[in-house]
């Protein structure tokens, strides 16, 4: 167990924390009192149907979310909805590798899949907050893949979904990628086999990490066209060092690499025996299907292809050239494009 400020109320509050009690993981193992982070705004309404459900990606925070998607004005708003955003487990906020003690942290904490997360908030919403009913779940990346394992394992549940810039299964091609990003970070010396004894020791591991982020996680034109200067970066080193560097340095490798794991298996199809249109056809959400169209991670294609599958959808392309890291906000364009398709989304009565 480590201490990690970068986790704290300080930096990504506030939140609270929910005790699932023991929780027993879909591929074996438990997690002994298991905590699940989350916060909220807005009120929840008399009928208890205004309900929103944001989910966390790779790395992301409650925190993050709330500063790129919710406020007043904003599709997500807090005046008209009780927005709820749990962070998943291993995120470093709920309980992950870094938080949790010995014999079961470190590199000792069991494998989470994207069911575990699903099932944790489903108890954490049914049980603090009497919920049957979410007007919308929304998440991006890693979200987006709880987003759609929302829709297919609650359909009752789930009134509207908008999958951004994520698949209902992952493809060969994503874990490929996803391995790569772990190897920069287990190739560090000062990784030792996930026992390191000082929470920034992996610094080297992280900085190729999150190189391999400003690779593949922004499109091509982006660097073209030097977007990175509307940030106030001087050079693409500037850039790639102060800014993708910057943002996972202070983190926990094990917490990434508990999220990589789970990021790989995404698949709704597990819970209809590998049959991802039976998975899909459980669907009753209205659901928008929003990919971004210069992602490397999730392209367009991809999305797609899962999207036909589900009965009441539609495919909603955001264009964005800062690519699958647009989900951050940088490009005001993509935060209008997403309140656009969200408003719009909201709009229809189910």
């Amino acid at each position: 167990m480590l201490i990690n400020d970068y986790y704290s109320q300080e930096n990504h509050g506030p939140y609270e924390l929910f005790d699932l009690g023991d929780f027993e993981l879909e591929s074996g193992g438990t997690i002994r009192s298991c905590q699940l982070a989350y916060t909220t705004f807005g009120k929840l309404n008399p009928n208890k149907d205004n309900a929103i459900l944001m989910t966390t990606w790779y790395s992301g925070t409650s925190k993050i979310m709330e500063q790129v998607y919710v406020g007043q004005g904003r599709a997500i708003d807090p005046d008209k909805y009780f927005v709820i955003i749990i962070n998943q487990i291993g995120n470093g906020l709920s309980t992950s590798p870094h938080n949790t003690p010995a014999p079961f942290g470190m590199a000792a904490f069991p494998h989470v899949r994207i069911g575990d997360d699903v099932r944790a908030q489903h108890k954490l919403l049914t049980e603090k907050f009497g919920l049957d009913s979410l007007a919308l779940v929304v998440g991006g990346s890693m979200g987006a893949q709880q987003t759609w394992e929302w829709a297919v394992r609650y359909p009752e549940m789930v009134k509207r979904a908008a999958p951004i810039a994520g698949t209902a299964k992952n493809t060969p091609h994503d874990f490929l990628y996803t391995k790569t990003l772990n190897e920069a970070i287990t190739s560090d010396p000062a990784w030792d086999g996930g026992w390191y004894k000082e929470p920034h020791a992996v610094h080297r591991g992280l900085r190729r990490h999150a190189d391999l982020w400003s690779v593949m996680g922004y499109s091509t034109e982006m660097f073209k066209q030097e977007l990175w200067r509307d940030l106030g970066f001087s050079s693409l080193e500037d850039f790639y060092v102060g800014f993708t560097q910057g943002y996972f340095l202070p983190m926990d490798p094990n917490n990434l690499l508990c999220l990589a794991w789970k990021w790989q298996r995404g698949d709704v199809s597990r819970i209809t025996g590998g049959d991802l249109e039976a998975a899909l056809s459980r669907i009753t959400a209205k659901m928008f299907v929003m990919p971004i169209d210069a992602d490397m991670f999730f392209p367009p294609q991809d999305c797609e292809d899962h999207q036909r599958m589900v009965a009441n959808s539609e495919f909603r392309v955001i264009n964005s050239h800062w690519g699958h890291l647009g989900l951050f906000g940088m490009d005001p364009k993509y935060a209008e494009q997403v309140d656009h398709h969200l408003n719009e989304l909201l709009a229809i009565e189910v």
